[in-house]
């Protein structure tokens, strides 16, 4: 028998939380946790040509809103590979039917799920063990100049984070509300 990565809808377009089915024995599980095939019978991108990692020291670590401005917008499969993280993803494509919709989930080393993030959508988390690692895996090279994003706390998107925000960036806090920008 070999496993399959299980695809849950989102509710925002083209994102899905995927969970691996796992196969397991007296040794532990065995699972898969990417397939360029089930990706493209989806319609998602499964390039992948740069992968990242983002190490938490402590539990109410926030990271986000994030997004990537075009030319250089990314597809992104995040990951938490060590801890437990609160995801958020704002669709942020104007002509998307779930423009500005959020969608929130745990991301979690012991579940092995993770999120599959469109291209327009701004992906952030906030850590809810000490020592998280996120890791992504991203369709194009990180470019700064086309960094952005929005803070956390944006009425206009109501993330409903399930804690108190402990450490982020002075970059993070400085950020933009949407209502700013539109």
């Amino acid at each position: 028998m070999r496993p399959k990565v299980i695809f849950r809808p989102t509710g925002l377009e083209g994102a899905f939380l995927l969970e691996p089915e796992r196969i397991e024995d007296e040794r532990g599980y065995f699972a898969r946790t990417f397939c360029r095939q089930e990706l493209e019978a989806l319609g998602l991108s499964p390039d992948i040509v740069q992968c990242s990692v983002s190490f938490n020291h402590r539990r109410g670590t926030l990271r986000g809103l994030h997004i990537q401005r075009p030319p250089h917008q990314e597809d992104k499969l995040v990951r938490c590979s060590a801890g437990a993280a609160f995801d958020a993803i704002v669709d942020l494509r104007p002509q998307s039917p779930t423009f500005r919709r959020t969608w929130t989930g745990v991301l979690s080393a012991a579940a092995g799920n993770q999120v599959f993030v469109p291209k327009g959508l701004a992906h952030g988390f906030l850590t809810l063990e000490d020592r998280t690692e996120i890791a992504y895996q991203m369709s194009v090279a990180y470019a700064p100049h086309s960094a952005a994003g929005y803070r956390y706390d944006d009425p206009a998107f109501a993330v409903p984070w399930p804690e108190p925000v402990r450490v982020i960036s002075q970059r993070d806090l400085d950020l933009p509300r949407f209502a700013e920008t539109a």
